[in-house]
């Protein structure tokens, strides 16, 4: 593929709702531009798009892909990202390369969460924004009530293109809205044909884009109200700067898998979506000030990377794009994160997983760079202009399983490989409870932690296994209690000999609060430490359960000694005594953590959340009206209740809702619940012996 400047670069992110057509559509652009001499099928596993052997397993996109294709002139980068709300970072790394926004629905389902959430991540990330309705060939496809929805949903700002004419439920023809020409496919193969008669709604559809074209300048505005029709010229201009400047959103249609409406499709993308040097400049850091990064190849070069990934033969690939200048394999850069010069290694162009070598990068273009040190969201910059880009925001991970290894002494293996797959996946978390002593694996959802299992077996040969993670269970005690733990055993030689007195009583503290109250040197001073590291041993496990005990003041009040027989270990073991013996005596209780939770989910489901919050055990203690059909409810909820509350709000909400959950503070657990407790306590501690 030649070398493209930025003002014929298009930057264009294709995402939507999960299984309305993104990857299809991307595989018909490729075969209709003749980059491919095959169309391949998500369902056969055959498209460029969907590489990965979990996705040809899957039979849907996990990952985001670049796949350039070649168009009038024009290099357009299609970022095709994935739509499963498990996968939503691939959606944010196309936004963060992409200059524009192509959304895909389906002529039947419509207007779904997916497309709703890709608008808006379109939004705010300043993106232009287009729509484009596939699979018009498909039984029950209807375009307009899908147009009516869009309009519903987003706007004044939608504006049709390109319609379908429809007889018997079938689409006979494409009518382009801008030449007023219609057209039939064959093949892939547009036709035109006559105009079909299409009466009154021909007329509006024509008067809408008119006036929308009308209010992005001021002569055109002029023109319009004149009575004098637009040239074709003009209509172009016109929506082209109201598609930059976001005042126009406009719809497309067609079909990936019968080629139709494709070439309308690539004619819009070349003459009306910006292009790379159109877009206007990022902002970034210099020292203390904000400067704008303009699209220019003539200035010092500034990159970021935009997606990782992680292979254990090939190494680490970064995927860059170019903000400024241009980039060789000579390029000095410096990674503004780490402060450190970064060797280039190949300068490479992507197009699904095949890889072909480049010699340069100009700026507004898509590249892959082999063996950086640099992660995602690092901004690689010229020394001569050291500037810093915003980074991405990505999802936080909200659903956590326990990782068990399947084969013994896999654990260092599985820290390696989960250091691999964070780097590439910044919405996975992988953390060690230093309490329960489990690995926790924290992602979006099950499928996107079931796909991390996969990718660590694969990748790195690691056969590990997903539960439930245990939860941190605290005991304490209610009231004061005073008893003797006497440790006593003569043996040949020396005997042992301890003897204490131990008041236990609640306190604040979580840890261990120590005191001695000894009079007349009952108990010798030298033997406090020894008392009080008794203690600290038998805490560690409470008496009901075997959680750690908090909450607890132990003062030494008196005992008694032996000359020849006392040592340290006799009155730690003294102490022990004393402990098991008070504990069950000071009403001991089990606490469980408690969470601050704030879910955000549809207004018409606020009344069935507050239900599922009851029913777990949840204080409701407040709601606030976020704007948008949004409703963001707070409360205080037991962790334990909390395990599957992520697949629970996708549910609900078909995947709008969304929340954040953090611990709290430890409440006393009710009563009937402390059997269950202590059995799954007691069974957890049999299976690790």
């Amino acid at each position: 593929m030649r070398q493209y400047e930025a003002n014929n670069i298009r930057n264009i992110a294709v995402v939507g709702h999960g299984g309305s057509g993104k990857t299809s559509l991307v595989e018909a652009l490729l075969y209709r531009t003749g980059a491919i001499d095959r169309l391949g099928k998500v369902t056969d596993g055959t498209t460029v798009s969907d590489y990965d052997p979990e996705e040809v397993k899957r039979k849907s996109s996990l990952n985001l892909s670049i796949v350039p294709i070649e168009y009038s002139d024009v290099k357009i980068n299609l970022l095709d990202a994935p739509g499963l709300f498990d996968f939503a970072l691939g959606q944010c790394e196309a936004m963060r390369a992409a200059d524009s926004a192509l959304i895909v629905l389906s002529g039947k389902s419509g207007v779904t969460v997916g497309a709703k959430k890709a608008y808006q991540a379109a939004e705010k990330a300043k993106k232009s924004r287009a729509f484009f309705v596939s699979k018009m060939d498909s039984d029950h496809a209807d375009f307009y009530k899908v147009l009516e929805q869009l309009k519903t949903e987003f706007g004044p700002s939608v504006c049709p293109l390109v319609v379908p004419y429809v007889e018997e439920h079938k689409v006979k023809c494409y009518v382009d809205l801008i030449g007023m020409k219609a057209y039939s496919y064959e093949g892939g193969h547009r036709a035109e044909v006559v105009m079909p008669d299409m009466g009154h709604r021909l007329e509006g559809l024509v008067n809408a884009i008119s006036e929308a074209v009308a209010e992005t300048d001021e002569e055109l505005m002029e023109k319009y109200f004149s009575g004098e029709q637009f040239t074709m010229l003009e209509l172009v201009r016109g929506i082209h700067k109201g598609i930059t400047d976001g005042s126009i959103t406009p719809v497309f249609c067609g079909s990936a898998t019968n080629l139709e409406g494709l070439s309308l499709l690539m004619g819009a993308m070349v003459s009306m979506l910006p292009s790379a040097a159109e877009v206007a400049g990022e902002e970034a850091e210099s020292g203390d000030d904000v400067v704008e990064v303009p699209c220019n190849e003539a200035d010092p070069a500034v990159a970021c990377v935009f997606k990782t990934i992680a292979d254990p033969f090939v190494g680490k690939l970064s995927y860059v794009k170019v903000i400024a200048g241009k980039l060789t394999p000579d390029t000095e850069l410096v990674n503004m994160t780490t402060g450190q010069p970064e060797k280039l290694g190949k300068l490479l162009l992507v197009r699904g997983k095949k890889q072909e070598e480049i010699k340069e990068v100009p700026a507004g273009d898509i590249c892959a760079i082999s063996k950086l040190l640099a992660n995602t969201g690092d901004t690689l910059c010229s020394p001569k202009r050291k500037v810093t880009l915003a980074k991405s925001e990505f999802p936080a991970p909200c659903y956590s399983r326990a990782v068990v290894p399947v084969g013994k002494g896999d654990e260092s293996k599985i820290s390696q490989g989960m250091a691999r797959l964070l780097e590439e996946d910044p919405t996975l978390s992988f953390t060690l409870n230093t309490e329960t002593k489990e690995q926790i694996l924290s992602g979006l959802g099950e499928q996107h932690l079931d796909v991390t299992v996969a990718k660590l077996k694969n990748k790195f040969g690691v056969d590990v296994k997903l539960e439930a993670p245990t939860i941190a269970y605290r005991e304490t005690i209610r009231k004061k209690v005073k008893v003797q733990g006497k440790h006593k055993k003569q043996s040949g030689g020396h005997g042992q000999y301890g003897d204490v007195w131990i008041e236990f009583e609640p306190c604040d503290s979580e840890e261990l609060v120590f005191a001695e109250n000894v009079f007349g040197g009952s108990v010798p001073r030298n033997f406090f430490p020894a008392v009080e590291k008794g203690l600290q041993d038998c805490v560690k496990k409470g008496v009901l359960a075997g959680y750690p005990v908090v909450g607890l003041k132990a003062t030494l009040v008196d005992g008694s000694y032996h000359p020849v027989d006392s040592s340290e270990m006799a009155f730690k073991t003294a102490a022990s005594l004393a402990y098991k013996a008070g504990l069950p005596q000071a009403s001991p209780i089990i606490l469980e953590p408690i969470g601050s939770l704030k879910v955000q989910v549809p207004d018409d489901t606020t009344g069935d959340m507050m239900g599922e919050l009851n029913k777990r055990r949840g204080r409701v203690l407040g709601m606030n009206s976020i704007g948008g059909g949004m409703t963001e409810i707070e409360a205080e909820v037991p962790m334990s209740e909390m395990q599957d509350f992520a697949t629970l709000v996708r549910q609900m909400t078909q995947g709008s809702g969304s929340f954040a959950f953090e611990f709290l503070r430890y409440d006393p657990l009710p009563s009937n619940l402390e059997a269950t407790v202590i059995a799954n306590s007691n069974r957890l501690s049999n299976d690790q012996q």
